[in-house]
């Protein structure tokens, strides 16, 4: 059991709104998110990152990709309404989010962005993504993160 100190605002929150979870803790100088997965059993088509990115309108968006896939940018543009999105520069996500990199969740953002999961999605009963911090996963159904977060499920990957 997590005693308070080590809980996540993600944690909080998903406390708060009496969602279960589970939780996995790493040490994330040693291990990368495949040996993590590995560790725990984890089907990679489960694990999720969480990426942040901007328009040329100046809008901002949240995509949530496997881990063993990539965000297309002309398949994310075309979902968020968008001629073009980029990546935001690493230096400019922990001001726009309150969240690090490797520690990026998409609860508890600073803002509400609009939020896109990966179509594949629909084929976990559960998904795994950041706790908030780097070396922190929390696992959760689809359903619940949707009680928290307005998230919509789109074809907005490509194989690595």
């Amino acid at each position: 059991m997590v005693n308070k100190f080590e809980k996540t605002n993600v944690m909080r929150i998903l406390d708060q709104k009496g969602i279960q979870y589970n939780y996995y803790f790493f040490d994330s100088k040693k291990d990368n998110v495949f040996d993590v997965a590995n560790s725990y059993g984890q089907n990679l088509a489960m694990v999720f990152k969480t990426l942040v990115t901007s328009s040329r309108s100046k809008e901002y968006y949240v995509f949530m990709v496997p881990v063993e896939k990539e965000l297309d940018l002309k398949k994310a543009a075309k979902v968020a309404g968008e001629k073009a999105i980029e990546m935001i520069p690493q230096k400019e996500l922990l001001s726009l989010t309150g969240y690090v990199h490797g520690g990026c969740s998409p609860i508890g953002m600073k803002k509400r962005f609009k939020t896109f999961i990966d179509h594949s999605v629909v084929n976990c009963g559960s998904i795994y993504f950041s706790g908030g911090r780097v070396g922190c996963q929390v696992e959760l159904a689809l359903s619940d993160l949707k009680k928290i977060i307005p998230v919509i499920p789109k074809n907005i990957t490509r194989q690595i």
